[in-house]
C-alpha cells in the first residue's frame, strides 16, 4: 500500500509538470522498454522457477544447501541482467526503433511544422538511463523471493519506496530549480530536462531498492555462496522450469510492447496516459492479487497436494483477491473520473486529459476481475512445477489482444475526445486510440481466465472455482453504487471537486462492506484474521 501510494505521488508530480502530451508519452515507454528486463527476468518469472524449489529445500531444513542454490541463481542472473543493461546502453537507437518506431516520423512532423517535439532522441536518451535501472530490479527480485520464501514479506514489499521517493525527489528537485532559475526557458526544453530527472532518479532508486533488503536477507540466507554453476543442487531443475515461464512472461510483455508499439503511432499523449491509467489498474492486483499470490506460492509448493486442501485454498485465495478487486474495477467504472481528477488533476493536466485516462480506465477495468482470477490460478501451475500452460496462454492472449485492440485503436483514433466532452475551445486536442487498446486487453484478460480454467480443470480434476461467491460480490458491488452516486450528484457544483472523490469512495467503501457483511460474504473477516495484531489476541 505504502508503495503504491508513492507511485500515485510520483505520476502526479509528474503529470502536473507534463500534463498528456510527448514527454509523458516518452517517459512511459522508456519506463516500459527499460523494464522489459526487470519483467523477464523479475519477480514473477523467480517466483516460479526459484521459490518453489528453494522454499522445499528450507522445509526439509537443508538450509546450507538452499543457500547455495540461491547463490547460483543470483550470479547467473547477475551476469544476464547485467549483460542485457550494457546492451541497452550500447543498443539504445535501435531498441527505440523497434519498439517506438512511431517516432521515426516525428522529425518529418517538427520539420514540417505540424509538430514541435521529436521523440525519438529523447526516447534513446531515457533508455540508455532506464535499461541499467532494470537490471538492478532483477536483483532486488531475488532478494524478494528470497524473503517471501522465509516468510519475511515487509521489508520485500516496502523497498519499491526508496525508489519512488528517489524520482519524486528528482523531479521535484530538478523541475523546481529550472522553472524558478530560468522563466525563459523553452517549455518543451524544460519538461525533457524533468524526464531526464525523473530516469536518473529511477536508476538511483533501484539501487536503493536492492540494499534495503540486503540487511534482512543476509540475516535469513544460510551457506550463500556466489556462482554461476548448473551443478549446484536444485538449479537445473529451476531453470527447467524458468524457460517455459520466461516464455511466458516474453509474451505478456510481448503484449504490452506491441500496445506501446501501437500507442507510437497515435496521437501524442496515447502512451502516457495508458501509463497512468495501467497504474491505477495495477494497484487492486498488486495489492489483492499478486501479494495473495506471493504468500500463498511457497504455501502451496511446501505442500505439494493437489486433492481436496489444495482446492480449498485455491478457492480462499480465489475468493479473498477477488473480495477488492471486484468492488475496485465496479468503482473504476462508476467513479473514474472523479478519482482521476482528484489524484492527477492540476498543473498541466486538465479536463481533457482527465477524461481521456478515465475512458481508457474504463475500458481496462472490464478485464480486472478477470486478471485478479488468473493470478491465483496460475499460482496452482507455478507450485506444481508446470509454468508451460500458462506460458501458452500467456502467447493466445498477446495474439487476441493485438488483433482487438490494435483495430481499435486506429478506429477510434479519429474521434477526438474534445468532441465527445464538448471541449473543442481548449488548446489541447486528445484522441481515443487508447481506448481501443485497452477494451482489447481487457477482452484479452476474460480469454485468458476462462482457457486457465479450463486446463486447470483437465490438470486438477478436484480444484473448481468458487463462481456462485464471486457473482455475488459483483452484485454487492453494483448495489453499493447507488449511495454513493447520490452523493456525488448532490455535491456537483461544489469548487473544491477534487475534494468530492473523498467521501464520494469512502461511502462507496463502507457500503461494499456493509452490503457483503448482510449477504453473507465472509471475506472480510478472513482478511482481519491476517492482521499480526488481530493473530497475536
Amino acid at each position: 500500500m505504502a508503495s503504491r501510494m508513492l507511485g500515485f505521488v510520483r505520476d502526479a508530480v509528474l503529470t502536473r509538470y507534463l500534463g498528456a502530451g510527448p514527454q509523458l508519452d516518452v517517459f512511459k515507454q522508456a519506463m516500459r522498454t527499460g523494464n522489459l528486463i526487470q519483467n523477464l527476468l523479475g519477480e514473477q518469472t523467480l517466483s516460479a522457477a526459484f521459490i518453489p524449489q528453494y522454499s522445499r529445500m528450507l522445509e526439509e531444513g537443508r538450509e546450507e544447501e538452499a543457500g547455495r542454490f540461491a547463490g547460483a541463481i543470483f550470479g547467473m542472473l547477475l551476469v544476464v541482467a547485467g549483460g542485457l543493461a550494457l546492451v541497452g546502453v550500447l543498443f539504445a537507437v535501435p531498441i527505440v526503433t523497434v519498439f517506438s518506431p512511431g517516432y521515426l516520423q516525428d522529425t518529418a512532423a517538427v520539420a514540417a511544422g505540424t509538430e514541435q517535439v521529436d521523440r525519438f532522441p529523447i526516447a534513446v536518451r531515457l533508455v540508455q538511463i532506464l535499461f541499467p535501472m532494470a537490471g538492478l530490479l532483477v536483483l532486488s527480485a531475488w532478494s524478494i523471493g528470497v524473503l517471501n520464501s522465509h516468510r519475511r514479506f515487509l521489508v520485500a514489499y516496502l523497498s519499491p519506496v526508496a525508489w519512488n521517493v528517489a524520482i519524486i525527489s528528482s523531479i521535484l528537485f530538478v523541475g523546481s530549480r529550472i522553472v524558478d532559475g530560468d522563466p525563459g526557458a523553452s517549455s518543451n526544453a524544460v519538461l525533457e530536462q524533468i524526464v531526464i530527472a525523473a530516469s536518473v532518479g529511477a536508476l538511483i532508486g533501484g539501487a536503493l531498492q536492492f540494499l534495503v533488503q540486503l540487511p534482512v536477507v543476509t540475516r535469513v540466507l544460510k551457506g550463500f555462496r556466489l556462482s554461476v554453476s548448473r551443478n549446484v543442487e536444485g538449479v537445473r531443475k529451476s531453470l527447467a522450469a524458468f524457460w517455459p515461464m520466461l516464455a511466458g512472461r516474453g509474451a505478456i510483455q510481448l503484449s504490452a510492447h506491441l500496445d506501446g508499439l501501437i500507442a507510437s503511432f497515435l496521437a501524442f499523449g496515447a502512451q502516457g496516459i495508458m501509463g497512468l491509467a495501467m497504474t491505477l489498474y495495477l494497484l487492486p492486483l498488486s495489492l489483492f492479487g499478486l501479494s495473495v499470490a506471493a504468500a500463498e506460492l511457497p504455501e502451496l509448493s511446501r505442500r505439494g497436494d493437489w486433492g481436496g486442501e489444495a482446492s480449498a485454498r485455491l478457492g480462499g485465495t480465489v475468493r479473498r483477491s477477488a473480495f477488492f478487486v471486484i468492488p475496485t474495477a465496479v468503482g473504476y467504472v462508476a467513479f473514474g473520473l472523479l478519482i482521476v481528477g482528484a489524484v492527477y488533476g492540476g498543473g498541466r493536466f486538465g479536463r481533457i486529459d482527465s477524461w481521456l485516462m478515465y475512458l481508457v480506465l474504463a475500458a481496462y477495468s472490464l478485464g480486472l476481475p478477470a486478471s485478479g482470477v488468473t493470478r491465483q490460478l496460475n499460482t496452482v501451475f507455478y507450485a506444481s512445477g508446470n509454468t508451460r500452460v500458462p506460458a501458452r496462454v500467456g502467447v493466445e492472449r498477446v495474439l487476441l489482444s493485438a488483433a482487438i485492440g490494435g483495430s481499435l485503436a486506429f478506429a477510434l483514433d479519429h474521434f477526438s475526445v474534445n468532441e465527445l466532452i464538448e471541449a473543442g475551445t481548449v488548446e489541447k486536442r486528445l484522441y481515443m486510440g487508447a481506448v481501443g487498446l485497452a477494451l482489447g486487453s481487457g477482452i484479452g484478460s476474460w480469454y485468458e481466465v476462462a482457457r486457465i480454467r479450463h486446463r486447470l480443470a483437465g490438470e486438477h480434476r478436484g480444484i473448481e472455482l468458487p463462481t456462485a461467491a464471486l457473482l455475488r460480490m459483483g452484485m454487492c458491488a453494483v448495489l453499493a453504487l447507488a449511495p454513493s452516486a447520490a452523493l456525488w450528484y448532490l455535491l456537483r457544483d461544489l469548487v473544491w471537486q477534487r475534494l468530492i472523490a473523498i467521501p464520494v469512495v469512502a461511502l462507496y467503501a463502507l457500503t461494499y462492506l456493509t452490503v457483503t457483511r448482510l449477504a453473507g460474504v465472509s471475506e472480510l473477516a478472513a482478511w482481519l484474521d491476517g492482521l499480526p495484531l488481530r493473530r497475536k489476541k
